[in-house]
């Protein structure tokens, strides 16, 4: 069971992305990881998606693998996509250049790669790039979710509509009987509503049935420093002070030292989930042309993989 992997502590769960609906990246992505030991993997909220990482699973020979996917209200970046107006586009190739999913080709955007990270819109110098939300209504996915035996739903509160948040909360407790995670951070509320309404949500919810994920800065973890994952620890005090009954998970940030850096500080976490980072290191390799026949670049990308899991210990 998921409850057991979290227990044994120090859990490694690979973030594909919420946005990240790209199947053959997801694909690679996902078979990598699990030869190099995860067995928690976080995914869009998407039919297809899900059916290709469980046919990644099949041909890692893995069985013992466990699914989140995350879902998110309005504001939550992570449902965001990028949208260029050619009015103002120069066609500079800035976006082009910084995007980490290369998502952005002769500036326009595929939007199944596209993960909301706004690193485009940060470099544009005509400020041409604005996001839309594709955030999916619940009743729309948990069938997917049902119909595919999810084993995590991942809600992503990264926003400031607190009744939205209570109404997605109640209908998520209603209709899933697996474990819920909470991703919350500190980018839109202060410290003492981020305890409020952790409270609130996990009042309701049995010990030890929630997942609480301190997503400490959203889709940066692109360095490997201290610097970088600070916010997640910073994060994962404030969720561990609170003494609540739930696991703890540390994202937004994460690297390599993340977990060196969780201890220093003293923090008992359960779990840390790496997207950006995890991605970036074995990019070159799932990019090649070669990935599935060259048996040396599997190897090569299950040895990274392998050697940031075990940063975790």
């Amino acid at each position: 069971m998921l409850e057991d992997l979290l227990k044994k502590e120090h859990c490694f769960k690979l973030i594909c992305g919420a946005g990240n609906e790209d199947c053959e990246s997801v694909r690679k992505l996902v078979y990598l990881y699990a030869l190099a030991g995860c067995r928690f993997f976080d995914l869009s909220a998407n039919e297809m998606v899900i059916e290709t990482a469980k046919e990644a699973l099949k041909s890692a020979n893995v069985t013992d693998a466990y699914i989140c996917v995350s879902i998110g209200i309005k504001g939550d970046p992570h449902s965001n996509k990028a949208v260029i107006n050619y009015d103002k586009c120069i066609n500079c190739g800035s976006c082009e250049s910084i995007c980490p999913q290369d998502a952005i080709h002769y500036a326009k955007v595929k939007k199944s790669k596209c993960i909301g990270c706004s690193r485009c819109a940060k470099v544009c110098p005509r400020q041409a790039i604005s996001y839309i939300s594709e955030a999916k209504e619940l009743d729309e996915i948990m069938p997917v979710i049902l119909e595919n035996n999810v084993d995590c739903i991942e809600f992503h509160i990264i926003g400031q509509d607190k009744e939205e948040i209570l109404t997605k909360w109640e209908y998520l407790n209603t209709h899933f009987n697996g474990l819920l995670s909470i991703c919350i951070s500190r980018g839109k509320m202060g410290d003492e509503d981020l305890i409020s309404t952790i409270n609130d949500l996990v009042g309701i919810r049995k010990p030890y049935t929630t997942i609480i994920q301190a997503d400490g800065f959203p889709m940066s973890g692109g360095n490997d420093d201290y610097k970088t994952t600070l916010q997640a620890v910073a994060t994962a005090e404030i969720v561990q002070n609170t003494d609540l009954p739930v696991y703890l998970m540390l994202s937004g940030g994460t690297n390599s030292k993340t977990a060196q850096l969780a201890k220093m500080c003293g923090i008992n976490f359960h779990a840390i989930a790496v997207g950006s980072f995890a991605r970036k290191i074995v990019k070159k390799y799932i990019e090649r042309p070669d990935f599935w026949t060259n048996q040396n670049v599997i190897d090569q990308a299950v040895d990274t993989a392998s050697s940031l899991i075990k940063s975790l210990d």
